[in-house]
């Protein structure tokens, strides 16, 4: 049985604390946040202690730590949870800035202790079982990963302004998502993009809509496509073109009702929320980590896993800005 600590009792760590809870080799016995009220509440749900950090990082009985807070604390609290050697878990990104996350990873690293990356889409089963026809080998060599990702709404004036722009927030998980089809790194980034959904994420210095084209040194291409706005709901597709066939993974829908009648042929939307769409991929992240501390299986993501996806979303934001394809690694 392992005991986990939970920093952050907001949305998604509410999620997280379900998930945990209902884990048959999972106890949730500390919870931790800013917000009293919250921790509170979140520990009474689930049968926690509500707890200070230095409670958390103390407990000898605690073994996970999983860090579901603001991005801004995510780096020091990683810090602090391996010095404290304590297996991590940790919402994505360790940080918007590379130098910090790489600092981050060393400690990491010195520590010795795992951390698990919060790329929950690896674990969704429709696109894992996308990635392991790869690895089988089943549509011949990779040629062509299409990516199509549109969220359906955009968010608050306030959240763009301390999410990191699209890139960093919401390309990211594509970005992780083509690196782990392509099986190979992308060596140039091109991305177009513009201001269309929102007024207020443009005032905000960002964009809402936009095409990166990833080139790997084999020639292999990855195409991804993002807007902030769906108006039929959560759109999440992926498609893999090979030498011998081609793969996809199509939108949930809400449910599997169709309609047909004379007029035409009715299907349901897309699902509308991500915490929808990705529930099991949520719920089997926690079984990845777990799997890893039991059977000592390759973890995945990781915080290497974590920094390239961060190079890239900056790759993408200097090619943005100069007009030209970039280098990941090369930041002017």
């Amino acid at each position: 049985m392992f005991n986990v600590a939970l920093l952050g009792a907001g949305r998604i760590g509410q999620i997280h604390a379900g998930n945990i809870a209902a884990h048959p080799d999972c106890r949730l016995v500390r919870v931790m946040d800013v917000y009293t009220p919250a921790a509170q509440a979140l520990a009474a749900k689930y049968g926690a202690q509500v707890s200070t950090l230095d409670q958390v990082l103390n407990d000898d009985n605690v073994d996970i730590v999983a860090i579901c807070s603001a991005t801004d604390t995510h780096a020091d609290l990683i810090e602090a949870a391996a010095r404290a050697g304590k297996a991590i878990f940790c919402e994505k990104p360790v940080d918007l800035s590379l130098e910090r996350v790489e600092r981050c990873l060393a400690t990491v690293r010195e520590a010795d202790v795992p951390l698990m990356i919060g790329f929950n889409r690896r674990f969704d089963p429709s696109m894992a079982g996308l990635q392991q026809s790869l690895v089988n080998g089943e549509i011949g060599n990779t040629e062509l990963v299409t990516i199509s990702s549109r969220d359906p709404a955009a968010p608050s004036a306030d959240y763009v302004k301390t999410s990191g722009g699209l890139f960093r927030d919401m390309t990211i998980h594509d970005l992780d998502m083509a690196r782990w089809l392509l099986q190979e790194e992308p060596v140039s980034v091109f991305a177009s993009a513009s201001s269309l959904v929102d007024p207020e994420i443009k005032a905000a210095g960002d964009v809402d809509t936009a095409v990166i084209t990833l080139t790997c040194a084999s020639g292999k291409i990855a195409v991804i496509t993002n807007s902030r706005r769906a108006s039929y709901g959560y759109d999440q597709r992926i498609e893999v073109h090979g030498s011998k066939g081609m793969l996809a993974v199509a939108n949930h829908p809400e449910s599997s009702l169709i309609k047909s009648v004379a007029e035409g042929v009715v299907a349901q939307k897309p699902m509308h929320f991500f915490l929808q769409r990705y529930g099991d991929a949520y719920r089997l992240e926690l079984g990845g980590l777990i799997e890893h501390l039991k059977n000592g299986t390759a973890i995945h993501p990781s915080g290497e896993d974590g920094l390239q996806a961060l190079l890239l979303a900056d790759a993408a934001l200097e090619s943005l800005r100069t007009g030209k394809a970039v280098q990941p690694g090369n930041r002017v």
